[in-house]
């Protein structure tokens, strides 16, 4: 390769990294912003009582792994419509049928999941956790489903406006968000400002409150911008596109399927806990936000990537598809080095922000999430390397084999991993998160040999 041609592809390289990064900084910032928002009830009521505390966080784990699932469903919009601005031709209308059908199963697939969570108590009750834990978790959960659809909603819009490389409308109403919920927490579960303390409930009052909020300024957004309001998505919304519907749930269910069983590893983890001892639930809690918070930064990233991908999957650009993809795993894996520095360092900085260290009462509670902090800093990498090259090969619309890699990682490699080492040996919380750290580890291999066989594959056969 001749100086020019190498510095053309510098060039071509060095572009798909600033587009890249420009599409996936706002994506990581209003992911960010939306996990503080579902992490603060827990913030408030681990301040109430141990009790409570671990009744927020079932609570909270069961409505997550639903509306995670849910969200996988309704986000596979994302690779259509970047496909569909590739090829250009109709994109308006087809972003628009995209964009209405993604709307309309965020309504639909959520209403059998109500019945369930209006039971939330008797399930956790089945899974073997403490009655009165259980029975807290229940009332507040009674409350908390009517967060579901908006919720939903929210995070449907947010992957259209993202996908149309509008992503800062999502981080700017995250932050609406995350002040909403600071504030009606505040007011709500201690009582200030003439409010009743309503403690528990007041935090799942304040989470519906936040939602619809945030569904509404989503709303105004796709009138007034006007980037945006040139698709009119919101034009004759009552009527169907069944074909585009089941477009979106052949590839959406899937990466639904893929999402729970990971949710449902790091969830079923908080079980596990359960059966050992309600500070180890508390201890979970804690180290899993913590955990939680730092995966949002290859997210942002994988989602910047699917986007990257599909664009060039749809314009049928073989290299600009390698590109999109390699850049997109090299920025998510290389910040998750820093994410891993910071956990390893300061442990009870971190832990500080939900609780405090240097209260008695707290100490066993910090000990032991000091000690699953250890682990997460270890599969920090891992996080963002299947993070990342999930989103790359759900930009080429390939998601049933990665749903079986999810399957085989987290929940052969990792649950069971949890389990022997949690049970069967004295390590007890520690084992369960090397588990965890297994199963990342596992799936993350497998789907990088996936995007690196592509080609074999067939994956890139239509370009």
């Amino acid at each position: 390769m001749d100086t020019a041609a190498k510095t053309a592809a510098r060039a071509l390289w060095h572009g798909e990294f600033r587009a890249t990064l420009a599409l996936a900084w706002p994506m990581v910032g209003s992911n960010l912003l939306q996990m503080a928002v579902y992490a603060i009830d827990v913030m408030f009521v681990a301040r109430l009582s141990k009790i409570e505390f671990a009744a927020a966080t079932l609570g909270v784990f069961l409505i997550s792994v639903i509306q995670w699932a849910l969200l996988g469903l309704v986000t596979a919009s994302a690779p259509l419509i970047a496909a569909e601005r590739g090829r250009r031709t109709h994109a308006v209308r087809e972003v628009r049928y995209t964009v209405r059908m993604a709307l309309w199963l965020s309504v639909l697939a959520s209403l059998p999941f109500l019945v369930l969570l209006a039971h939330g108590d008797w399930l956790l009750i089945q899974a073997g956790q403490d009655p009165q834990v259980a029975a807290r978790a229940g009332d507040f959960l009674r409350i908390l489903l009517f967060a579901l659809i908006p919720g939903l909603v929210v995070g449907a819009l947010r992957t259209a406006a993202s996908a149309l490389e509008c992503p800062r409308w999502a981080m700017l109403i995250a932050c609406l968000g995350l002040l909403i919920g600071l504030t009606t927490n505040w007011l709500l579960v201690f009582g200030h400002g003439g409010f009743p303390a309503l403690g528990l409930e007041g935090a799942a009052f304040a989470s519906v409150i936040t939602a619809t909020l945030m569904m509404l300024a989503f709303g105004l957004v796709f009138f007034l911008d006007r980037r945006l309001k040139r698709y009119r998505l919101f034009g004759y919304w009552w009527q169907p596109k069944w074909q585009r519907m089941g477009a979106i749930v052949q590839l959406g269910a899937p990466i639904a399927l893929a999402w729970t069983m990971e949710g449902a590893l790091f969830g079923g983890a908080a079980m596990l806990m359960g059966l050992i001892g309600v500070s180890e639930v508390a201890a979970h809690a804690v180290a899993l936000n913590i955990a939680a918070l730092a995966f949002q930064i290859p997210l942002g990233v994988a989602q910047a990537t699917t986007i990257r991908v599909g664009l060039a999957f749809g314009g049928r650009h073989r290299d600009a598809v390698a590109r999109a993809g390699w850049a997109g795993i090299a920025l998510g894996t290389g910040v998750m080095l820093v994410t891993a520095l910071a956990i390893w360092i300061a442990p009870r900085l971190l832990i500080g922000i939900y609780l405090d260290p240097l209260a008695p009462q707290n100490a066993q509670v910090v000990s032991l999430a000091v000690q699953y902090l250890f682990v997460a800093a270890l599969f920090q990498l891992f996080d963002g390397a299947q993070a990342v090259t999930g989103g790359a090969l759900r930009g080429l619309q390939d998601t049933r084999v990665p749903m079986l890699i999810a399957a085989f990682g987290f929940w052969v490699a990792g649950f069971g991993t949890a389990l022997a080492l949690g049970f069967w040996t004295p390590l007890q919380g520690q084992g369960i998160w090397i588990g965890l750290a297994a199963g990342l580890a596992v799936t993350s291999a497998l789907l990088l040999r996936r995007w690196m066989r592509r080609e074999a594959l067939g994956l890139v056969a239509r370009l």
